[in-house]
């Protein structure tokens, strides 16, 4: 279903988003020029949800289902959980000083979702025939990168998925996603996460090296499994779940990115009430797919992100945690900060 013969040579990408960029830009330009009367007769009229100047959450007509109890103007959802007395606490897990990274090691052959793909280009500027810089002959290499974020390790931000072009806090698609940027809910918005993560080991669970495709956990699951390890989901927590998905990368790309084990929607509504921050897997996109019957396209993504401001975390690489026995741990993850992004890159760090 989401195979990589989908994607876009990245140079040919690269070049089509810059075009597509400026066509817009362009197109922008000519229909304000052109029609600024319709542009002020659209944003004044009386059954609009909300105007530019008007935060959605503010509308008369919102839904309920996508404001935040933080707030109109809340950006950062679950993160608003955040707090000294969290960070302090899961230092208290910190009891050996190892460190575990969680990211994924990213290249031109990392699978991912849909047309997804990634390149680096190394150039040496001023250099041209190998030309060294000043007296001293100074070289330096610099590198771009061409691609999407959402590959690898990431975080997904609230102006990732959206119900019916509404997102987290009733942000309508028209008034905030630019073809340069998100106005709002961009992920320069979200703090440095530092708190209690939590791993859970569903291939124990299912008793199975690595879960099928499919293979849905709900609340049942996740209970039975936070039971046997000895560990307590609690308010503030980032959830990571292990089904050794992970192993396919490098071996069986096209499994990988085509399917996979994952949190069902009772499962994720269960979470949700535990008011944790975060969720991730060492999966391409947390959910379980094929969707569950009677599930609709992401819903679990919905239910998270857009519902209810919780981040997500794909590919996350905890194999060494379980292997190690790790339960509870110092989670610690910082982002770059792309003004207006979408999802991040990013290589968290457990520390027990």
């Amino acid at each position: 279903m989401f195979s990589h013969s989908y994607r876009l040579p990245l140079l040919a990408l690269a070049s089509a988003a810059l075009i597509s960029t400026g066509a817009l830009a362009q197109d922008t330009d000519t229909e304000d020029e052109a029609a600024p009367e319709a542009a002020q007769e659209e944003s004044a009229a009386p059954d609009d949800a909300a105007s530019a100047e008007e935060w959605p959450a503010n509308a008369p007509d919102a839904p309920e289902w996508c404001k935040s109890k933080w707030g109109p103007e809340d950006q950062i959802g679950a993160a608003n959980l955040l707090s000294p007395e969290l960070a302090l606490a899961a230092a208290e897990l910190v009891t050996e000083g190892k460190t575990y990274s969680l990211g994924v090691e990213v290249n031109k052959d990392t699978p991912a979702f849909g047309p997804r793909s990634w390149a680096l280009v190394i150039n040496q500027p001023g250099q041209t025939g190998g030309v060294g810089l000043g007296p001293t002959n100074t070289n330096y290499n610099d590198d771009i990168y061409m691609g999407y974020v959402g590959t690898g390790s990431q975080i997904d931000g609230l102006g990732h998925i959206g119900v019916d072009n509404v997102y987290y806090n009733c942000h309508k698609n028209s008034l905030f996603v630019l073809a340069d940027g998100l106005t709002r809910l961009g992920i320069e918005n979200v703090p440095n996460i530092v708190t209690r993560g939590i791993v859970l080991d569903m291939t124990d669970h299912f008793g199975e090296e690595m879960l099928a495709e499919g293979t849905a956990f709900n609340s049942a699951e996740i209970e039975a499994q936070a039971e046997k390890q000895g560990v307590e989901i609690r308010e503030g927590d980032v959830v990571l779940f292990y089904t050794g998905w992970l192993s396919l990368v490098g071996n069986d790309d096209e499994r990988y990115i085509t399917s996979e084990p994952g949190l069902g929607l009772d499962g994720a509504r269960w979470l949700i009430e535990k008011n944790v921050i975060a969720v991730g897997a060492d999966t391409w996109g947390l959910e379980v797919i094929p969707f569950e019957e009677g599930t609709g396209v992401f819903e679990v993504h919905q239910e998270l992100i857009a519902r209810n401001g919780i981040y997500i975390l794909e590919n996350m690489n905890t194999e060494e945690l379980v292997a190690d026995g790790v339960s509870e741990f110092m989670f610690v993850l910082g982002h770059s900060k792309m003004t207006g992004g979408v999802q991040a890159i990013i290589n968290p760090t457990a520390i027990r």
